[in-house]
């Protein structure tokens, strides 16, 4: 191997490249990804430590009345252990992963991809980023459109930081936000869901709900947060023959 070639490669010139193939690109939070990872030798002969494939998402985190987009990794695994990939050799490597259940549902603003990289000592670490379609756990759906049959159309999904009594395994939640077009139009100014914790049989959900103040008191009744309510409440399988009247239930309580 000539001193050009290690040069070259250290670079990232006609070094190893990585593409990861899943067998589909939609998947629901729970599901088993599956799929391979295709690693092509380059110029010259290299050592690989480690191949890495991770699910990650962006979330917003607000510091000094500014926004910053943050990156945040659902799961890193390892998927090899060191090997040697020769000049113009060609690797697979089969792979399965679990999509945790805390993935964000691709919704609004919400992006979900699946990173692969290579570790390789002195030289560019080639990596893969392939975008996915994460849609919501069959409960998680129920609840949605349980939502939208009360008259609500979603205005807004994103991932935020998570305040610090919410905050869980991850860094962020995802918040839908509502706005009302039924029955609860000129009553309710929004309503905003999330998912605390889920699993395909049950779900922990918080809502704010927000009144529509009116008068000379509504100033200062939303200066000091008095038009908002606060509902955290589980949701199971069982709930689904009755689940649109129990959310309604709630929600006519705080309108």
């Amino acid at each position: 191997m000539s001193f050009f070639h290690k040069a070259l490669a250290s670079i990232g010139i006609g070094s190893a490249t990585v593409d990861t193939r899943l067998e589909k690109d939609t998947y629901r939070a729970g599901e088993v990804m599956q799929g391979e990872i295709i690693v092509r030798g380059g110029q010259v002969e290299q050592q690989v430590d480690t191949i890495y494939l991770s699910v990650n998402t962006t979330y917003i985190r607000e510091s000094n009345d500014h926004k910053h987009t943050e990156v945040a990794a659902l799961q890193k695994v390892k998927v090899t252990e060191p090997f040697t990939l020769g000049a113009g050799e060609e690797k697979i490597f089969p792979i399965s992963l679990t999509l945790p259940f805390e993935t964000p549902i691709s919704a609004g603003k919400t992006q979900v991809w699946i990173q692969t990289g290579l570790d390789i000592k002195n030289a560019v670490d080639p990596s893969d980023k392939d975008y996915i379609r994460v849609e919501p756990t069959a409960l998680a759906g129920h609840i949605l459109d349980a939502i939208r049959g009360l008259g609500f159309r979603l205005r807004e999904a994103e991932c935020e930081q998570a305040p610090s009594r919410f905050r869980g395994y991850y860094p962020f939640v995802q918040e839908f936000e509502f706005v009302p077009t039924g029955q609860y139009r000129g009553h309710l100014d929004e309503l905003e869901l999330v998912f605390l914790s889920q699993s395909n049989h049950s779900a922990e959900i918080f809502m704010q709900i927000d009144r529509k103040v009116k008068g000379i008191g509504s100033f200062f009744a939303e200066a000091l947060d008095m038009d908002e309510s606060y509902v955290r409440t589980t949701v199971t399988m069982h709930d689904l023959p009755t689940l649109q009247a129990k959310l309604q239930q709630i929600i006519s309580k705080h309108a």
